[in-house]
């Protein structure tokens, strides 16, 4: 017998002083039987940093990577269903970033495990001429410590000023800062 999804509600109050975006998002996310809480809550990251800012704005979707390989993390379309933005959580491979850069607007990857220097430094020379990609790594202490902020239903409060980034619940917080690892000269 497969095992299935555990169903995860999260109100999110984003408040990100460096885009100007203020806002309350209510998200309803699947966390595969394979997936971590760190791994659940980096999702979570990812979508509060880039949530649209704009109610015009085609909105931030969270994606069946987990399930189907041709699916990202996260992604954002465009009414006529075309890709954006597509956003990696994790370690992709260079063919997955190579094929799908091709075929978007922008694309982004989280990674934040402790291995995450080794992974983009076997990539680096190759990905570099991506003019759509940027890479962040999330420290490792910070996002292991996000694990214990999940929770079947979470209230979650997010600021972001000066590139420094708070994730609270309402009794712990932690504070993230992301290193990007790559993005093009005019990102």
């Amino acid at each position: 017998m497969a095992l299935k999804a555990t169903i995860y509600k999260a109100q999110i109050q984003l408040s990100d002083i460096d885009r100007n975006v203020y806002c309350d998002h209510s998200v309803t996310i699947a966390r595969h039987p394979s997936e971590t809480d760190e791994r659940l809550l980096i999702r979570l990251l990812a979508f509060t940093l880039n949530a649209p800012g704009e109610r015009d704005e085609s909105p931030l979707e969270l994606a069946k990577d987990m399930w189907e390989p041709d699916e990202p993390s996260l992604w954002q379309k465009d009414p006529t269903g075309r890709v954006l933005h597509w956003i990696e959580v994790g370690q992709p491979d260079e063919k997955r970033l190579l094929r799908t850069s091709a075929r978007v607007e922008r694309l982004s990857v989280y990674s934040f495990s402790s291995s995450t220097p080794t992974w983009w430094k076997g990539l680096e020379n190759r990905l570099t001429r991506l003019r759509n990609l940027t890479v962040w790594q999330v420290p490792s202490k910070p996002s292991q410590a996000l694990a214990a902020l999940a929770q079947r239903t979470m209230q979650l409060q997010v600021t972001v000023q000066d590139s420094s980034i708070w994730v609270g619940d309402g009794t712990q917080s932690v504070e993230l800062i992301l290193q990007r690892l790559w993005a093009p000269a005019a990102a």
